[in-house]
């Protein structure tokens, strides 16, 4: 494969990183993902390998992206096993619970910000100095609720994390318009993933069929949105652009026509039992 990129995709051990990895490799590139545990780290490659195209090939470690020398030894693995790195995608964040702020617990307030926040800022400063010295690349962050500024119930924390990090990428487009790096964002609008389901059993009965209503409307599955997403990285080569499955007409449009027609459950596994959600 002529046009084989190497793409880093921070937090790819699941969710909508692990899909990101999937349809890369099925498109002949070879991908370096990153986890917290080597248990899901193995998980992820062994699933991963037989996905991989045209010589395609995938690598992963531990890595905690709040810690900068980990980060830093990321792009190094990825470095060695394939040399140039194209793509880098900060994709690893963390949610809290839906709480307001009074409610949460206090690790989840530290860890929260340290995730979303500085892990992409840890992400960015790594891959734009590699990149720079390299002499080429790409850099994408991800975007998430809050980073329109748009307010929930239980979001305050997460939102607000997600709503400096698209300052943080403005920022850095500016910054980076006379390197030859291109950043830009990405936005997958709202996908079923573990991470979305987290708080099945923590919410007042109401509370959660108001969110299943929500997710039910404008909710994607992961195998919807990232196939899409990495066609468009793939092909980007405009700095500062924003790669959004999920875009404000979109959005309304599905509202709009839920008037109409319901929906439906359209998500079985919004319905398990707390038992079953646990597990």
């Amino acid at each position: 494969m002529t046009n084989q990129k190497t793409v880093v995709v921070t937090g790819g051990t699941r969710g909508i990183g692990h899909g990101l990895a999937l349809e890369l490799l099925k498109r002949g590139n070879n991908v370096v993902i990153c986890g917290r545990g080597q248990s899901a780290v193995n998980s992820a490659l062994t699933e991963l390998n037989p996905a991989a195209t045209d010589g395609a090939r995938v690598a992963g470690t531990t890595c905690d992206v709040t810690k900068h020398d980990q980060v830093q030894a990321l792009w190094g693995l990825a470095k060695k096993e394939f040399g140039d790195v194209d793509i880098w995608i900060n994709n690893a964040g963390m949610s809290n619970t839906r709480f307001p702020i009074g409610r949460l617990p206090q690790d989840e307030v530290d860890a929260v910000p340290a995730v979303n926040l500085v892990g992409t800022m840890n992400g960015a400063q790594v891959a734009l100095k590699g990149m720079e010295e390299q002499g080429h690349g790409a850099l994408y962050n991800f975007e998430g609720f809050g980073s329109n500024g748009m307010k929930q119930h239980g979001m305050s924390l997460y939102g607000c994390t997600k709503f400096g990090l698209t300052y943080f990428t403005k920022a850095l487009i500016k910054e980076t318009k006379d390197s030859p790096v291109i950043v830009g964002y990405m936005s997958p609008g709202i996908v079923i993933t573990d991470l979305s389901l987290r708080d099945r059993g923590k919410m007042p009965p109401d509370r959660w069929e108001y969110v299943k209503k929500v997710f039910n409307i404008i909710a994607d599955r992961v195998e919807t949105v990232t196939p899409w997403l990495v066609e468009q990285v793939l092909a980007n080569d405009k700095h500062g652009a924003r790669i959004a499955w999920l875009t404000s007409r979109k959005a309304a449009g599905r509202f709009i026509k839920s008037r109409f027609k319901s929906p439906g459950n359209r998500f079985p596994e919004l319905d398990l039992t707390d038992d079953q959600h646990a597990a």
